[in-house]
């Protein structure tokens, strides 16, 4: 029954895509030696992708894991000859599936929510007001998560694309039936950055795909500059503490190198563990023993405590509920303990002005002049 249902699925699909051609996603591709090249995107600190213009507004966006994608402007057709190399999507592109939370933000600071018609966090899931608004208003519709997305509304809602995270390579079955049912399949891999500000860098790749170049580059250069505002000042020499406390007890912390150890030294202060976690390993989290990071990081200067995936708390008291351990550190005696917002790993393009502020935290934390991201825990 279930081969039945997707077969029915892939043949409503054809008759979609012959219907809507201009709507579809062709996942053959195309050749681009008929085309003159008329430039590169520039980025400056991106490296898992890049775009190149070709003449008529055609262009072509290439991912680092190879796979690419043609974006033929409205109005215009796929050149004769094409040799069938890269997935073909026509613009306007819209009707998109987005299964990659990081870059919910990155359309919505584009003011381009309206691409979007499906998602694959539920409404309750996301801390992007914008995002909530849509799905409550039923703009953007709850259509499966990654692993088990919504094949008949998905398919039934015209969708020429869908962008899925990283998590995507561990259900390349997934992937394999959106494409057979014409749906192109693009992995969101700012994650693989080096650089924060590089996760932040792709809003300019939706740009291209939604012709928001210039609102791109704009607010990209915001960020760039918040950076640019702190990245001269000398290091603080504060060592910072970045954790959680699971349901279980352990402490979940970033390993060294990652993004956020990364943000931490951007904005001047030293990540307490100085070689944490198997660099090999993709996963950025790391499960310790209490008693291994009281002896750790107990000296800390500061500490930030990680609400993003876990409750939200708002006192001293709760966070040491939690472990009782944390009442003898340093950071905890001297008041020096801060707790993210929810929104910290949704809102990818405001990396520049989280680190502002965690320069702000380490330079004079009575100076903070935008809680919007970190607020204190008295």
């Amino acid at each position: 029954m279930k081969l039945l249902k997707l077969l029915l699925l892939i043949l409503a699909a054809c008759i979609l895509l012959l219907s809507f051609s201009g709507c579809g996603a062709e996942t053959e591709s195309a050749s681009f030696d008929q085309l003159s090249l008329t430039g590169s995107m520039n980025l400056d600190y991106a490296t898992q992708f890049s775009v190149d213009y070709y003449e008529g507004g055609y262009k072509l966006i290439s991912l680092a894991d190879g796979s690419r994608f043609f974006v033929v402007p409205e109005g215009a057709e796929l050149p004769e000859g094409a040799d069938r190399s890269a997935a073909v999507l026509y613009q306007p592109v819209k009707n998109i599936y987005l299964a990659a939370t990081s870059a919910m933000c990155l359309f919505d600071s584009l003011d381009r929510l309206d691409a979007i018609s499906l998602s694959g966090t539920r409404e309750d899931g996301w801390y992007i007001p914008n995002a909530r608004t849509a799905m409550r208003d039923g703009r953007i519709l709850f259509a499966g998560k990654y692993s088990a997305p919504d094949y008949e509304l998905i398919t039934a809602s015209q969708c020429p694309l869908a962008i899925e995270s990283m998590m995507i390579g561990h259900a390349s079955d997934i992937k394999e039936q959106l494409e057979q049912l014409g749906i192109a399949v693009l992995m969101d891999q700012s994650s693989n950055e080096e650089h924060p500000l590089g996760r932040a860098e792709w809003i300019k790749l939706y740009g291209a795909l939604l012709n928001e170049e210039e609102k791109a580059e704009e607010v990209f250069s915001a960020q760039a500059a918040s950076l640019d505002a702190v990245s001269g000042s000398p290091p603080s020499g504060k060592t910072v503490a970045f954790f959680y406390v699971s349901s279980t007890g352990s402490i979940i912390t970033r390993k060294s190198g990652d993004y956020v150890s990364k943000m931490i030294s951007l904005a001047g202060g030293k990540y307490i563990f100085e070689d944490l976690g198997d660099s090999t390993v993709k996963t950025s989290s790391v499960t310790l023993d209490p008693e291994y990071f009281y002896a750790e990081a107990r000296d800390a200067d500061v500490i930030i405590y990680n609400a993003t995936t876990t409750d939200e708390i708002t006192s001293l008291s709760q966070m040491i509920e939690k472990c009782a351990l944390l009442e003898d550190f340093s950071a905890v005696k001297n008041g020096c303990v801060w707790c993210t917002g929810k929104n910290m790993y949704q809102d990818t393009i405001a990396v520049g002005d989280m680190i502002r502020c965690m320069h702000e935290i380490l330079d004079d934390a009575d100076e903070v002049s935008d809680p919007a991201y970190f607020y204190r825990l008295e």
